[in-house]
Order: structure tokens, then sequence, then C-alpha cells
């Protein structure tokens, strides 16, 4: 009955955002054919003199008038910071590059960011055209770092390089409505490629992202936006490759859809909740490809007090990535109350999970988490008197190189209590340290079903394979644990209302599910059942 009912809130769920997601916003830029060229505004296009009052005036010109397209034809255009603004569209044709200036004197800041290309308040924005926008960002942040060493600029340089908020992104759009960036390139960023703050109507279609030029290469960061879609887009970034984040305790992001990308990072593929003020509501990503990813392939986090609710995740193929499934709420944010994580489905996911760092001769690649720790399992955490709720994985495949040896920083399957609960930590999947299952990780949650999935080992890890640790309303059906497990295959700890109907235990396994703590109501299928 609790399966039963749970499917159908989330059909519900689904069919409600189905609709919403049919009423997209498309950005409505002036008439293309009223075109104005940079080159008639004085720009050269040589890559060697500034053309950033040229191609300014250009926009200008084309937002005073009504509207239009701003058109860079085949050229190298070196500039520094421009504003976009509204009713205008920026085109790149075919062989023209807008090349970001290696200086940061040539850069603007608006509120947060310095940036390539920012719109603040604007609407009816565009870029288009299958052009390049390359921010030279290996130059730049070594301009940076020379101005910090030189008194220029105020910075900590954390772990020896400058914040975030010196370096120059490539776009940064703040407050805008009805926003379309399509076809282009962008690549190597000093920063955060792109962040679309507060937006409302964003749709980023077919566009390549290719940034390992320096630390904290986001690909593509949605900040509290309403209505967008992302598609048909290729992201390869040194940081998390689509990431969304909600930075007001007011706002969140909301009816957003994802599908058709190809996604490898040097952190996690698909991400939500780095900061998670408001929240994540609606969401749909689907058909997505993830590749030689460090981290995880799904990471949903909720750990500064907002709301993560109505998020389906379906149609993932990841292969050589650090990590299947994240699940995690924190408590980062002790100004606030205790978020909420329920309500999400997670179906038709294959992952492989290779033994050693899955971006190894990447340039900028991930730290190495491996090295004291056995391979981490895919995990749902909540805290203590705050679970994570009403979750469903449904036809879920994980292959996991296994290894997994007691010399590695052992946790004993009768001491689960030494997991620390990491309320206040940065949410990472390595978090924890050395996890007690080489499967999946359960704790401090309600309402878990895991229907029709796989979990299997390439090589032998003594570790079982399933861990619950306070779980309340739990069903497994026609799970497959592979043919090889640790001892015992799965453990239950504190577990109560639990059922298991179809369960295929390793073929080795003698000791199947051993109780710990306090149990109750736990119903199994033959031959288990007691």
């Amino acid at each position: 009955m609790y399966i039963m009912s749970m499917q159908k809130r989330s059909s519900q769920a689904w069919l409600l955002l189905g609709v919403v997601l049919l009423v997209k916003s498309i950005a409505h830029a002036a008439d293309p054919t009223r075109t104005f060229s940079v080159k008639d505004f004085g720009a050269l296009g040589d890559g060697k003199v500034l053309d950033t009052q040229a191609i300014q005036s250009a926009i200008d010109a084309a937002n005073q008038g009504g509207g239009g397209r701003v058109v860079l034809p085949q050229g190298i255009f070196l500039s520094g910071s421009l504003q976009l603004k509204s009713r205008v569209e920026l085109h790149l044709e075919t062989r023209a590059t807008l090349l970001g200036s290696a200086s940061r004197s040539d850069y603007r800041q608006n509120h947060r960011w310095y940036a390539l290309l920012w719109a603040d308040g604007q609407e009816d924005l565009a870029i288009s055209g299958s052009g390049t926008i390359d921010g030279q960002g290996r130059e730049l942040a070594q301009d940076v770092i020379r101005r910090v060493k030189a008194g220029e600029i105020a910075d900590p340089m954390d772990n020896h390089r400058p914040g975030e908020g010196q370096r120059p992104l490539l776009l940064a759009f703040r407050q805008c409505r009805h926003v379309r960036v399509s076809g282009v390139l962008l690549r190597d960023s000093a920063c955060w490629v792109e962040d679309y703050d507060q937006c409302d109507g964003l749709v980023i279609e077919n566009i390549r992202v290719q940034s390992l030029a320096y630390w904290n290469n986001d690909g593509m960061d949605i900040t509290d936006c309403t209505k967008v879609r992302i598609t048909g887009c290729d992201v390869n970034s040194a940081d998390d490759g689509i990431c969304l984040k909600s930075q007001d305790p007011a706002g969140g992001c909301e009816d957003v859809e994802i599908s058709n990308c190809r996604i490898r990072s040097s952190a996690s593929a698909l991400k939500f909740g780095t900061a998670s003020w408001g929240g994540f509501r609606h969401i749909r990503a689907h058909d997505l490809i993830v590749y030689d990813t460090f981290r995880s392939a799904v990471a949903l986090e909720c750990v500064d007090g907002g709301v993560l609710q109505n998020v389906l995740i379906e149609n993932i193929n990841a292969t050589n990535t650090g990590n299947a499934v994240f699940l995690r709420l924190g408590h980062r944010n002790l100004n606030a109350p205790v978020g909420r994580l329920s309500e999400v489905t997670i179906r038709n996911l294959s992952v492989e999970v290779p033994a050693g760092a899955p971006d190894a001769g990447y340039e900028t690649a991930g730290p190495t988490v491996w090295a004291p720790h056995n391979l981490f399992p895919c995990s749902i955490t909540g805290l203590p008197g705050h679970p994570v709720s009403n979750v469903l994985l449904d036809n879920l495949s994980v292959l996991y190189a296994g290894g997994g040896v007691p010399e590695r920083a052992q946790v004993r399957v009768d001491a689960l209590e030494r997991v620390p609960d990491q309320a206040e930590r940065y949410p990472e999947f390595s978090m924890f340290g050395e996890l007690p299952a080489w499967g999946f990780y359960v704790r401090h949650a309600q309402g878990i079903q895991f229907t029709n999935c796989h979990f299997a080992l390439k090589n032998a890890d003594f570790r079982p394979a399933m861990v619950f640790d306070d779980v309340q309303k739990l069903d497994l059906a026609a799970v497959d644990l592979g043919p090889v497990s640790g001892e015992p295959a799965m453990i239950l700890k504190d577990v109560n209302e639990a059922a298991f109907d179809q369960i295929q235990y390793p073929r080795s396994s003698q000791d199947r599910i051993r109780r710990l703590g306090k149990c109750s109501s736990i119903k199994l299928s033959p031959p288990d059942s007691p």
C-alpha cells in the first residue's frame, strides 16, 4: 500500500511538472533582420587591439534603436567587459571569436562578479551563433595572481590561488527575463563559465562548454532561476558540470528541465545544492550521458535550510565516474532550521565506478580521495530527527570495481556509530570518510523504496552490499546484490517497517541480513522470512 501510494504521488507530481514545462519562456529578441555589425562601429577583429568600445557601441545602438542583432563576423575580437542590454541578440558567426582580455583591469565588476559578458535587470536577451567565446582563463588567472602579489588586489590566495570573486566569468546574467543562449562554444574561463542569477525564462540549448583552464570552472550555474530549459549541451568542465544553486532564502530554482546533455567533470556532473538557502522544486533532468567524472553522477544536496522536493532524475548513463548517487540533508547554515529533502525519484540510471581516479590525466583534475579509503558507495543521509524522505530508486544499475579491504580505514559492522553525521560540513560524497557498505548506505531516512535495482562488484569487497541505519518505512523489491559481497550481505540497524521481496543475494552469502539495534515490523520474503 505504501509503495503504491508513493508511486501515485510521484506520477501526479511529474504530470504537473510536465504541464508546467510545456509553457517554456523563449527569448523575444528584436527582429534579427535589423543587424549591427561590430565592424561598422570600428572593431578590427585582429585579436590584438581591444575592441571593447566598438562592440559596446554596437550593443548600445541596437538597444536604443528598439532592438536587433549585433553581429561578430569572422575574426578574433579582443575585449574586456561588455554589457548586454534588452532586446539585443549577440550573434557570433562561424570562425568568429570573442576573446576575453588577459588583463583583469579590462573587466568591470557587477555585484559579485567580474565578467566578460554581463547583464543586470534586462529582458529579451540572446547569445547565438556557431562562434566561440574564449576567456583566456589561464593567462587571466595568472594576471590576477600577479596583481595580488603586487598589492593591487587584496585577496587571501586560499590554496595559492585567488578567490572566485577576483577571477572573471564568461557570462554573468542577473535578474533578467527571457534569456536564450544557443549554439556557441564557451571555453577557458578563469572561474565559473556562466552564472544565471534570479533569471526568469531561461533557455540554454546546443552550446558547448570546454573549460579546464583553472579552478572553480563550473560549466553552468543556475542560481535561483525559474522556468529554465537546458537541452542538447556538451559540457567538459574542471568543476561541477551543470549545477543548480540557491543563494536567496526567499528564492530557489523552480520549474527546470535539463535534457539530452553530455557532461564530463572533475567534480560532479549534475549537482543541486552547493548553496541551498531557498531550494529546488519541480525539477526534471533526463537523458544525460556522463563520463570521466571525478565525483558524483547525481548529487542532490540541501544543507543551508532550503527545501529540495519534487525532483525527477531519469535515463542517466554514466561511465568511469567516481560515485553514482549522493543525496544529503545537512545543517551547514546554523542560522536557519534544518531544511527538507523529499519527494525524489531517480530511475533508469546506469553507472560504472572504477578503481582509480576517473579524471586522471585531465588538466585541473580532482584531488586524490581514494588513497586512504575503499571505494565510496551510493548514499542517502539525513540527520537525527531530520530524515531524507520519500525517495524512489527505480531501475538502478551500478557496477563497482570493488577491491575493498579491511586495512583501509575499516568501520566495523558492529560499530556503525563511528560514521560521523558531519551536520555542518560541506556536502560531498566522500565527506564521511570510510563507509561500511560497498553498494548503498542509507542513514536517517524514511519512505525509501528500491525497485528493480542491481548492484555488483568486479572484485571482492569485505563490506556488506547495503547498510540501513535509522530508517523508517523501507521497501526493497526485485533487488539484485550481484554474485559476491562481504558478510553479511545486508545490515539493518534501528529499522522500522521494512518489506523485502524478490531479493537476489550473492551466491556465496552465508549471512544475508543482520539486524542490529531496535528493528521492528520487518517483512521478509522466502527463504529469508522467519
